[in-house]
This record gives structure tokens, C-alpha cells and sequence, in this order.
């Protein structure tokens, strides 16, 4: 059992106000929220370890440089890479993702080539594709999702032919919640010779991932979503894959060497971090994964589930009509949901004054809401520093400001 009150004393922020009401904040899927040991993994590293990694000779150098890489090894462990080489440190998930997909584009992909993804994806599993469709005349294949929110895998194993080069899918929904089925999906790929890239964006904080376990060529998330720092996060993938594609950018780092005629680029990882890289924030990121390494996946899991299934409970008892978006048999700990004739904005500006902390709108997923009808919703997300009397703080939020909206 997770120890919550003491846990919450580990994030400072939550102690704070906001218009005169203790803050609630349930917009853990945009970000999380930082611990302690985080934040002080940043201040030390600032103090007492800052200079510039690798070919340093000095002793700053030799020990920024150790911490950095021990920090891709966690990163390594804590999605059971092979090996600490298959981890690249990224700006975060849409970093990783386009980088991915220009490489690809570059080295594999030809005019009519198809790349698969569903239509549940944030803009960062599309966009990227459609800059490369732009470029190279590929096209982008949608797999359905049902009423549920659910994927159609009858859909998803309709879309390969003989010209799909690729599969990127999200592991959950930031919308719906959804979890999909990604072993089959992965499976289902495999057997037409296809490699996938994963987004892990909303899983990785909330659940365990074994990237092996898997089978998943290529693997991707941030740190800000797993209590880490923002602006770094991880590519996970396959050697034989990552020795395909291209750099991603040049500059110093990813060189083997130099000249006026020819550049030979590094072995990996380093092929893909040109630049200095954020070496203060690949510390505090491995942190925030002892951190909930500590306190146990699993724990954590059951743990945000209770909070899921309470919140659902409790919403779906106002007087108001609720329609939530996301009813999949495997859900994460996000609740999507309108209230009547009421606009998410008009919810999510209210309930701000009651110091509730809620995400509205698209949730940069415009392709979906247009698929479900909608323009957007109000979005609840828990984490685990959350509480069933901060969820009753929000319901009765959420009471108020339908009657003061309804008089109106």
C-alpha cells in the first residue's frame, strides 16, 4: 500500500493555494508534478558536478560525464533495454518521434510506401508522418477506433500491404485512456516483416514497460510525464534499426571524425546526440525513476486505478448528464468528459477558481475529436500523490459550476 500523505510531502507544490483554495491538480497527463529529489537532483548537479561531458580531461568533466551515462543505464533498466547504446537521450516524446521518422523516411521509405497509425494519436504520432508524406509522396494509413474508444484490430490488420514500411502507434490514448493491445499490435506487424515504434508517453508513468518483453522496435516517451524535468526524454530502439537510420542532425558529439571532404559519424548512441546535451536534466530524469521505481509500478498502478474507478463513480452521479469519452475494458487513469450543453472551457475556467486544475480542450488530438463529434472536452488525470477527497473537492467543483453555468 502506498503511503499518500507522506508521499504528497514529497512534492512541495501540492501544499501551495491557488485563489485562496488548496490547489487540486488533476492535469497530470499534460505534466507531472516534480518531487523534492528531482528538483535537487538539478540543484546539485548545477553546484557541484557542471561541465561539458565527454573528451573533458578534468575532473568535472569525468564526473558530469559518468552520471550522464549512468543515467542512460537507468533509463536502460527501467524499460529493460538490451543495452545502454539502444537509449537515446531526446528533447522528448515529439523529439524522438520525429526523429524516428526522418531517419526512416530517409533511409527506407519511397514513393508509395504506407505508414500505419490509428486515429486516436496525438498531433506528435502525426504530424511528423505527414511531413515526411509531404516530402516523399508515402501515404498515412488510420486504423478505426470503436464507440468504446477501443482499436479495431479488424481495421489495423486490414491496413498492411505489400507497401507498409511501418507501424506508430500510442500505447495509451491521452484522450480516452485507452490502452491498447500492443503486444498484438506488434505481433500482427511482425508477421509482415513491419517494425513499430511505440508512443509511451502515457504509459511509461503508469504502468510497467518491458521493451522485450514487447518486441517493440523503437520506443518513446518523456520525462515530464514521469515526474522528471521537461525538455529530455528517450528513444528506445532496436541496434539493427537504430544502425539503419541516418543522423538525425549534425554538429560536435555524433562525429567519428572531420574533414573538408568527409565526416565519419560516431557509433552509438551518439549518432543521434549531436550537441551538448542536457546532461543536468538526463540526471534528475533517472531520478524521477528510482523515485516511482521506489514506491513500485505496481503499487502505483493499482493504486491509480482505485482513484480512476472512484472518480468514474462519482462523476457519473451529478444531475447533470455526463457523457465521458473512453469506455475501453483497459483504461488508464485519464477521464474525458462533458457535462450537459456545458463548453469544456466554461468548466475548466470555473473550476480553476475553485483551485481545481483540469486540462479542456483538443488535447492535440483534433483528428479524434472530429471522429467523436466533438470539439473538445474536460479532461481529468490522476497520479498517484492524488486523493479520493481531492476527487470529492473536484465533483463538488464540478456540482457548482454546472448550477452557476445553468442559471446563466
Amino acid at each position: 500500500m502506498l503511503d499518500i500523505q507522506t508521499i504528497r510531502k514529497d512534492f512541495p507544490i501540492l501544499e501551495r493555494t491557488v485563489y485562496d483554495k488548496p490547489l487540486v491538480y488533476l492535469d497530470n497527463a499534460a505534466t507531472t508534478q516534480k518531487p523534492a529529489a528531482v528538483v535537487e537532483k538539478i540543484r546539485d548537479g548545477y553546484y557541484n558536478v557542471n561541465a561539458n561531458i565527454h573528451r573533458g580531461v578534468h575532473f568535472l568533466s569525468q564526473a558530469a560525464t559518468e552520471a550522464h551515462e549512468e543515467a542512460r543505464r537507468e533509463v536502460q533498466r527501467f524499460v529493460n533495454a538490451r543495452s545502454p547504446h539502444e537509449i537515446i537521450f531526446t528533447r522528448g516524446t515529439t523529439e524522438a518521434i520525429n526523429l524516428v521518422a526522418s531517419g526512416f523516411a530517409d533511409a527506407l521509405l519511397s514513393p508509395g510506401d504506407e505508414v500505419i497509425i490509428s486515429a486516436m494519436e496525438h498531433h506528435s504520432n502525426i504530424v511528423p508522418w505527414q511531413i515526411q508524406a509531404a516530402k516523399r509522396d508515402i501515404a498515412i494509413m488510420v486504423a478505426a477506433v470503436d464507440e468504446k474508444g477501443e482499436l479495431c484490430m479488424d481495421s489495423y490488420r486490414r491496413l498492411f500491404s505489400g507497401r507498409t514500411r511501418l507501424v506508430a502507434v500510442t500505447h495509451v490514448s491521452n484522450v480516452l485512456g485507452t490502452v491498447n493491445p500492443v503486444e498484438d499490435i506488434i505481433n500482427i506487424a511482425h508477421s509482415h516483416g513491419v517494425p513499430v515504434l511505440i508512443d509511451g508517453a502515457q504509459s511509461v508513468p503508469h504502468t510497467r514497460v518491458d521493451v522485450q518483453a514487447l518486441g517493440a522496435d523503437f520506443y518513446v516517451f518523456s520525462a515530464h510525464k514521469i515526474y522528471g524535468p521537461t525538455g529530455i526524454g528517450a528513444l528506445y530502439g532496436k541496434e539493427e534499426w537504430l544502425d539503419k537510420l541516418p543522423p538525425y542532425q549534425g554538429g560536435g558529439e555524433m562525429i567519428a571524425s572531420v574533414s573538408f571532404e568527409k565526416t565519419v559519424f560516431n557509433e552509438l548512441p551518439f549518432k543521434f546526440e549531436a550537441g551538448t546535451p542536457d546532461y543536468i536534466g538526463s540526471t534528475a530524469f533517472a531520478e524521477a525513476l528510482r523515485y516511482v521505481e521506489r514506491l513500485g509500478m505496481d503499487q502505483i498502478a493499482d493504486y491509480e486505478q482505485e482513484l480512476l474507478r472512484y472518480a468514474t463513480e462519482r462523476i457519473q452521479s451529478l444531475d447533470v448528464p455526463v457523457r465521458i469519452f473512453g469506455r475501453a475494458d483497459h483504461k488508464s487513469s485519464v477521464l474525458s468528459f462533458l457535462t450537459g450543453d456545458i463548453h469544456h472551457y466554461d468548466m475548466g475556467m470555473l473550476l480553476d477558481r475553485f483551485g481545481i486544475a483540469v486540462r479542456t480542450g483538443h488535447h492535440c488530438a483534433q483528428p479524434l475529436m472530429k471522429a467523436l463529434g466533438i470539439e473538445g472536452t474536460v479532461r481529468a488525470s490522476f497520479a498517484f500523490y492524488n486523493t479520493k477527497e481531492e476527487i470529492d473537492v473536484f465533483v463538488a467543483g464540478l456540482e457548482r459550476t454546472v448550477k452557476m453555468l445553468t442559471k446563466r
